[in-house]
């Protein structure tokens, strides 16, 4: 198309776009604003959840979204051209106007530049990764494989996201969910384990049982990795805390007075049970340095 067909048709998709939460949309209508373009007013507008948006503006009737919804609108689109933005990792947005297919919008979110090395930490802790998304299939195995992960659930409807969790639950798993959608709080809530990005929607953080600052997948890295080693921590510590006190007990108790008729003073004894809980202490304040070293399996 033109240059003025591809900005009308951005124009009118980023319109509709505007009061929808979907980080697509906001996509969309970031990208307009950006090339200045006036946006007109929406009349009606309709998500349809898992599929798309409708809305009703300037006088025009638009419908953006996936294959899903086009085809229950009776429109065909161009899945070719879909396919192959898809197989070069793009999520293809279709947008019809007035009942006809007018064109396919481009979507990409580029791939972090750690989110390989995160997913192999990942295996390096012995977890298996799966991707769980409602974006196109194509789009989804495309940077599944760039990453490093080897099972993908794609174009998974947002009630469908708990019920994978439920799926591998049932497999016996301990499943934690990572999202930042407002489309991937149930199944946040459905996990063992929800972890949120702290750049996602309020209604994930709410959902979520851990909110991490930053969107990095590393940082859900670091907090596993410093989860087991505070689990080791609390090990340690036990099992120093009771062979103090089996050790130390019997000797307060005079054990050894028959044999060396000595006993332990009220003052020695104080500092002994000093001693013991500043070793735990000590030991536990060594999580304050915890780092994982990036690019280590």
């Amino acid at each position: 198309p033109q240059q003025m067909e591809a900005d009308e048709l951005l124009r009118l998709a980023a319109a509709a776009e505007v009061g929808s939460e979907h980080p697509l949309g906001e996509a969309i209508v970031r990208a307009a604003r950006e090339r200045d373009l006036q946006l007109p007013k929406v009349t009606h507008f309709n998500a349809v959840a898992g599929s798309g948006i409708e809305a009703t503006l300037a006088g025009k009737s638009v419908a953006i979204g996936n294959a899903r919804l086009m085809n229950s609108l009776g429109i065909t689109p161009d899945t070719d051209a879909a396919s192959t933005l898809a197989l070069a990792g793009k999520t293809p947005v279709f947008v019809a106007i007035d009942g006809q297919f007018a064109g396919i919008i481009a979507v990409a979110d580029p791939i972090k530049e750690n989110a390989a090395v995160a997913i192999a930490k990942f295996h390096g802790l012995g977890l298996e990764v799966v991707m769980l998304t409602g974006d196109n299939a194509g789009t989804a195995q495309a940077v599944a494989s760039h990453i490093g992960i080897e099972r993908v659930f794609a174009e998974v409807l947002p009630d469908g996201k708990a019920d994978k969790i439920r799926e591998l639950q049932g497999e016996g798993k301990v499943v934690a969910m990572v999202g930042d959608g407002i489309n991937d709080a149930p199944a946040l809530a459905q996990a063992d384990i929800g972890i949120a990005m702290g750049t996602g929607t309020d209604v994930a953080l709410e959902a979520a049982d851990i909110t991490l600052v930053k969107g990095d997948l590393w940082g859900v890295a670091t907090s596993i990795a410093l989860s087991r080693a505070t689990v080791q921590n609390i090990r340690q510590n036990l099992f120093f805390a009771l062979i103090y006190n089996v050790l130390g007990i019997p000797i307060a108790a005079g054990l050894l007075y028959p044999v060396t008729g000595w006993l332990l003073s009220p003052i020695v004894a104080s500092l002994a049970m000093a001693l013991s809980s500043v070793s735990v202490l000590t030991n536990a304040l060594r999580l304050r340095g915890f780092k994982v070293q990036r690019g280590a399996a």
